[in-house]
């Protein structure tokens, strides 16, 4: 069973930058897709960024520049670097993970994390 800790959230100036981790513990797998998504007051959830077990990234359209994923395999720990943070990004983010072969924003995720908030103002 797969298990994903968020940390980094936090208040921050509009134009700042904030890094996200999440890590995992429970599995190993030798593929993998994880990925960020955001819920912000009153919206739906939308998906931010995946990274895929061969390094392919994907991100949403309005995040592509200004938030970068990563991952460090050895640690098991998932990142999202967000620059020019703007009111807009206020949300909770979320990680996610999933053993799909195909991996991008509309995988289907079987283990989430519970979140950290990101509030820009």
């Amino acid at each position: 069973h797969v298990q994903l800790v968020e940390s980094g959230g936090g208040s921050v100036q509009a134009g700042g930058s904030l890094r996200l981790s999440c890590a995992a513990s429970g599995g190993t797998y030798s593929h993998y897709c994880m990925a960020w998504f955001r819920q912000g007051p009153g919206k739906e959830r939308e998906g931010v960024a995946a990274i895929g077990s061969n390094g392919r990234t994907n991100y949403a359209d309005s995040m592509k520049g200004r938030f970068t994923i990563s991952i460090d395999n050895v640690k098991k720990t998932l990142y999202l670097q967000m620059n020019s943070l703007t009111p807009e990004d206020t949300s909770m983010y979320y990680c996610a993970a999933s053993r799909s072969y195909i991996c991008g924003l509309s995988t289907d995720f079987g283990y989430w994390g519970q979140g950290t908030q990101v509030t820009v103002s």
